[in-house]
């Protein structure tokens, strides 16, 4: 497989459980762009916190943020947006008060942890989350929100829930930026450990679990490579990139 794109989720993918990023996955991603291999932040994270990765990192292409909600330019330029309808946030957030759940919101200006506007058309919202160890909680607001076709119900943890507006999603993000470098995603090696991976871990020429991803990610990927707190990405990078 001719890769020229590597995807990485960051939390329990590219991060480490102190969220950092390991000498050993930043010389294989050194080494990577060496090879005029791009590779692309494609994380739920808004910009402002996975910046400083990727600058760190001195990637030079895209990042993908929210799971897809949003795509920059390294340079800050935004390429794509796709935003909540304000009264489905507003509805998600009085379903999660009711279910004594802290929400967690992302909108184009800030992160809500806990708290809500006064009115919520006078922001544009990206994503909505849910964090619960409660899984009777969870399912509930799964159920409830499965209701409306027009959201993308996913997670990043198995203890929480992440909506997005639907079809928005990592792979659709990737696709965005695989026809800006004019390759296709048979091109893409993906890494990620979570629901929000899931897709574009399908629809990547390789798609890798972590060795600590949950096991849906496990069934559906190519390959499974060791965890993020072993430098499961930097060799998985060597085992695919590489070593080619």
């Amino acid at each position: 497989m001719d890769i020229k794109l590597i995807a990485l989720d960051m939390d329990g993918t590219l991060l480490n459980c102190d969220e950092a990023v390991s000498d050993f996955n930043r010389e294989k991603i050194a080494e990577a762009l060496a090879k005029d291999v791009q590779v692309v932040l494609s994380t739920g994270r808004w910009l402002g916190s996975c910046y400083p990765y990727a600058e760190s990192l001195n990637l030079s292409s895209f990042l993908i943020t929210c799971n897809g909600g949003e795509i920059w330019t390294i340079d800050k330029k935004l390429k794509e947006r796709h935003l909540l309808d304000p009264q489905r946030i507003q509805m998600m957030w009085e379903l999660a008060e009711g279910l004594r759940m802290h929400a967690r919101m992302v909108s184009t200006d800030r992160i809500w942890f806990g708290e809500r506007p006064d009115d919520f058309s006078t922001h544009e919202w990206l994503k909505f989350g849910c964090e619960s160890h409660d899984t009777e909680k969870l399912d509930t607001l799964v159920k409830e929100l499965s209701h409306y076709d027009d959201l993308e119900l996913t997670n990043s943890l198995p203890i929480n829930i992440e909506v997005n507006p639907k079809g928005v999603h990592k792979a659709s993000a990737l696709e965005t930026v695989c026809d800006a470098l004019g390759i296709t995603m048979e091109n893409v090696m993906a890494a990620g450990d979570s629901l929000n991976d899931i897709k574009m871990i399908q629809e990547a020429g390789v798609g890798v679990a972590m060795g600590n991803a949950q096991e849906a990610i496990k069934n559906v990927a190519d390959y499974v490579t060791d965890t993020n707190n072993q430098h499961g990405v930097g060799k998985a990078i060597d085992k695919f990139v590489l070593s080619k």
